[in-house]
């Protein structure tokens, strides 16, 4: 992911982003059909108990997605503005930078997770760095203009889905209908050969945001410009807590009672708003008080090395969760399924924040972070000579 200069809030800001598309990808983890088994949905409000599930999914359902891409719109706003401060072109090499992401994006779909991002970040990203030569007006043209095709598509298909019926929502009976069930009964090259041979469906979601993470990406660089992270944004951050705290009842309502079009209305629709407040509340934190305590120092950590911390986040989930590994979501008693997915989420957390934490008394950058900037090394010197 994009390099930073070393502001607290954006260190912390990444680190939250990452630990919280975790809490919405455990859910996958657990679930005894992974990926296939989400696409079921969560049990109906009817079962007792399951508007603990429902809410505890709400609370990270597309928020952290759309941090992660205002955030990293804000470090390709960085990078250009270092770039041309050092007196180089933009977007320079960036497309470099961006062919590298797109094939760490392919290799960790394929080696270790279906839902990944990183590819649908790659290409919008390479798209965005040639936006950013527009002046102000040309990049909030294009806001709107994929902001608001985005919307549209949503909408239009939140309401194709109030006639679709809701799917069966147990689990485990879903889990035991698949034959084989490739989370559970196959080996790890069994599931890659699952994804390559699913490749259109799994692919969907990053065809789908494709046009909100192109919004997203500006939307993060011009928030930037305007000094969200700087001493005179005071106001602009109370704007987007306003935002965020008006979205955030109407997000939680229609995510937790109103099926799937609500799920769609929300996850692409009203969380990139709470997200935005999230950005106005932790910036306009930091500004009040810029040294991050014990909490705020290993969030950060996970930021400065959010790519590597990404990964292994879903790896170590998938290694104790498929069948290939531990199989723990084969072994959960379902009436057990909601505490042992909360207890892994913050298993996880803990890991990966104490194994960031290790990594940087040592060393600058995480290991992929370091391996990116090394391969970058090498490609814009083979490209210069």
């Amino acid at each position: 992911m994009p390099s930073s200069t070393r502001l607290p809030a954006l260190d912390v800001l990444r680190g939250i982003a990452i630990l919280g598309t975790l809490a919405t990808n455990v859910w996958v983890f657990t679930n005894p059909a992974g990926l296939l088994g989400e696409f079921q949905g969560p049990p109906p409000l009817s079962q007792d108990g399951a508007w603990i599930e429902h809410v505890l999914r709400q609370l990270s359902t597309g928020k952290f997605l759309g941090l992660l891409s205002i955030m990293f719109g804000i470090g390709l706003a960085i990078q250009r503005r270092s770039a041309l401060g050092a007196g180089r072109a933009w977007p320079g090499d960036y497309p470099w930078r961006a062919a590298i992401l797109f094939v760490d994006g392919w290799l960790h779909f394929l080696l270790v997770a279906e839902f990944d991002v990183l590819t649908g970040y790659a290409v919008a990203s390479l798209i965005v760095a040639w936006l950013l030569c527009l002046g102000p007006r040309g990049q909030r043209a294009w806001i709107v203009a994929t902001l608001g095709f985005h919307l549209l598509l949503v909408a239009a298909l939140a309401l194709l889905a109030l006639g679709v019926p809701a799917p069966p929502s147990d689990p485990a009976a879903f889990a035991a209908a698949l034959d084989p069930n490739p989370y559970r009964d196959g080996g790890w090259w069994e599931l890659v050969r699952f994804r390559i041979e699913h490749l259109a469906l799994f692919r969907l979601e990053p065809m789908l945001i494709f046009a909100m993470t192109i919004g997203l990406f500006l939307l993060g660089a011009r928030l930037f410009e305007a000094g969200v992270l700087e001493p005179s944004g005071a106001a602009l951050r109370r704007r987007l807590v306003w935002i965020g705290a008006l979205a955030w009842p109407v997000d939680m309502a229609l995510g937790v009672s109103g099926g799937l079009p609500g799920l769609l209305l929300t996850r692409y629709g009203t969380a990139p708003l709470v997200a935005l407040g999230l950005l106005g509340l932790v910036a306009g934190a930091y500004r009040a008080r810029p040294a991050p305590g014990w909490l705020g120092r290993r969030l950060a950590e996970v930021g400065r090395t959010a790519l590597s911390c990404y990964v292994l986040q879903n790896l170590l989930g998938t290694a104790i969760c498929y069948g290939w590994g531990l199989d723990l979501a084969g072994r959960i008693d379902e009436a057990q399924r909601v505490p042992a997915t909360v207890a892994l989420y913050l298993v996880l957390c803990a890991a990966v924040a104490l194994l960031a934490h290790l990594w940087l008394r040592r060393f600058r950058r995480g290991p992929l972070e370091a391996a990116w900037a090394a391969g970058h090394r090498a490609l814009a010197r083979r490209r210069s000579t």
